[in-house]
C-alpha cells in the first residue's frame, strides 16, 4: 500500500540528498538474489535514517532485524567514531551478504553482527544505547519495546517501522491477524507510556519516532 501519490514519493526523492553508491549497489544485489527485497529500507526511508542518526550523534546503535543491511548502514553514518552499532538477525543465511557491505564501508570494524532469537540476545547485550532501529517480526514488537526500554537513557531515540501496517492498523482486524494485533498494542504503548514521546511519520510504511524522556 502506498501512503503518498506517486508523483510525490518520485519527488520526494528527487529533492532529498542522492543514495550513496556502496547503497545502489546493495539495493541491486538485494532484489537480485535475496527473498522478500521489499522489506529494504530504500532511498527515501535510507537517508531518513540517515539524517536522525546524524542529528543524534550516537555512540552505540542497536538495530532489531538486519535483513541485507542497508538499514544499518544508514544508522552508522551517523554514529560516533568510536561507537558500535549491534544489529540482530535470526537469518544466518544473510550474515556473508551483510558483511560483504559493511566491510566495503568505512564503518565495518564498528558494526557487530548478532544472528539468533532477538528475545534472547538483548538481555545479553550489556551496553545502554543512544539510537534503536526495531525493523523485524511485528508480532514481538511490544515485547522488544520492554525489553529495550532499560537500556536507554533521558534523550535515547527508538525509531520503529512499519507502524502503519499497509493501512491495516485503521482496518477491522481478523482474529487471527497477530501481526496488527501486535502493532496496534505497540502503537498504543508508544503513545500512552508517560517516558515516552513520540511522533508517527507516514513513510512507506509508517516510521514512528520515539524519544526517552
Amino acid at each position: 500500500m502506498d501512503f503518498l501519490p506517486e508523483k510525490i514519493d518520485e519527488y520526494a526523492v528527487a529533492h532529498s540528498q542522492a543514495e550513496p553508491e556502496l547503497l545502489k549497489q546493495l539495493h541491486r544485489e538485494t532484489w537480485q538474489k535475496v527473498l522478500a527485497p521489499r522489506m529494504l529500507s530504500g532511498h527515501l526511508q535510507g537517508r531518513t535514517l540517515s539524517m536522525l542518526s546524524k542529528l543524534i550523534n550516537p555512540k552505540y546503535i542497536l538495530e532489531i532485524g538486519t535483513y541485507t543491511g542497508y538499514s544499518a548502514l544508514c544508522l552508522a553514518e551517523g554514529m560516533k567514531a568510536d561507537g558500535e552499532l549491534h544489529t540482530i538477525d535470526i537469518n544466518e543465511e544473510l550474515l556473508d551478504l551483510q558483511r560483504k557491505y559493511f566491510n566495503k564501508s568505512d564503518y565495518g570494524a564498528n558494526i557487530i553482527q548478532h544472528t539468533g532469537n532477538a528475545m534472547d540476545i538483548i538481555p545479553q547485550l550489556k551496553k545502554n544505547f543512544d539510537l534503536v532501529f526495531i525493523d523485524a517480526d511485528k508480532r514481538n514488537y511490544p515485547a522488544y519495546l520492554e525489553l529495550i526500554l532499560p537500556k536507554l537513557n533521558s534523550g535515547s531515540v527508538i525509531i520503529s517501522d512499519n507502524v502503519l501496517w499497509s493501512g491495516k492498523v485503521v482496518e477491522p482486524v481478523n482474529e487471527d491477524d497477530l501481526d496488527t494485533k501486535a502493532l496496534l498494542q505497540y502503537n498504543k504503548m508508544l503513545n500512552e507510556d508517560e517516558r515516552l514521546e513520540s511522533v508517527l511519520l507516514p513513510i512507506r510504511d509508517g516510521l514512528t519516532i520515539t524519544r526517552v524522556k
